[in-house]
């Protein structure tokens, strides 16, 4: 088996619960990460070996934990964390790095805190079907987006109820309802010169409230969700239709190809025409 594997999501638009990336590595004896800060969660299984963690904890205070094979550990966004493998018995671990408006519900719902992001099973068959899954999703980086998704919840699930600090649903809050609402207006009028101010009248909430509780469950601004929609929908168009990208920036949203061009640029990492050329459905 490779000793380290690294795959990027498609650009799909999930917006519960999304993938980002993820990996799997065997790590060297006292191979280390960080200290760094991420921007999504990203949750670790170890299959072996040993290794430790250092994060911030709520306070901001420096927690260490000391884990092994069977147990993992969540990075929190915007979080400094640094880790590191055994010298004698270097870890080997699978990862996943993911987002969306449940995630956070999710990770409560699992039990874990700033100072505790640690986590132990209490039951070895979910343990074991949860790695299994994330095994899968690993193993499988040209699958189809929707199968992926299709095991990430099967994984999220088995994380649940194995969890021993897993925690009963509260159900949703009308914090999440006023977002549904929001990503909803992104979804029929992205072809529109929307704003953040349309979309607060909309959900009849004031600007600066809309833009917090956004960023609070979708971890992200309204402004670059709304560009990351659009610029997945033009993805969408230029894979499979033979619109000009004149055509397919209005159709998003950009009257102005070349705003259109740049933002495209900044979020994927190569212009459109260049992305078409290496994406064109045959």
């Amino acid at each position: 088996m490779a000793k380290f594997r690294h795959s990027i999501f498609p650009n799909e638009p999930f917006f519960d619960l999304t993938i980002y990336q993820f990996g799997y590595e065997a790590c060297e004896p006292s191979h280390s990460f960080g200290p760094a800060v991420r921007n999504h969660f990203l949750f670790h299984y170890i299959l072996s070996g040993r290794g430790m963690l250092i994060t911030a904890g709520e306070d901001g205070e420096t927690l260490e934990f000391y884990l092994e094979g069977g147990q993992g550990f969540l990075i929190f966004p915007e979080r400094d964390n640094q880790y590191m493998a055994d010298n004698n018995d270097p870890w080997i671990y699978a990862w996943v790095e993911f987002d969306g408006m449940k995630a956070r519900e999710v990770i409560a719902a699992a039990g874990f805190s700033f100072n505790r992001p640690i986590y132990i099973s209490n039951d070895v068959n979910e343990r074991e079907r949860m790695r299994d899954e994330l095994l899968y999703i690993t193993n499988h980086a040209n699958a189809q987006a929707y199968e992926l998704m299709g095991h990430f919840y099967l994984f999220i699930n088995a994380l649940l109820a194995s969890s021993d600090m897993r925690k009963k649903s509260a159900g949703g809050s009308l914090r999440e309802f006023y977002v549904r609402e929001a990503v909803s207006f992104i979804e029929q009028h992205y072809q529109e010169p929307i704003t953040v101010e349309s979309m607060a009248t909309f959900c009849n909430l004031h600007r600066n409230y809309l833009g917090k509780i956004f960023k609070e469950l979708m971890n992200e601004t309204p402004q670059s969700f709304i560009i990351k929609y659009r610029v997945n929908k033009a993805c969408e168009l230029m894979k499979a239709t033979n619109h000009s990208i004149g055509d397919i920036s209005a159709m998003v949203g950009y009257p102005n190809i070349f705003t259109f061009s740049r933002t495209f640029h900044a979020y994927i990492g190569m212009s459109p025409r260049k992305w078409r050329e290496e994406n064109k459905l045959r």
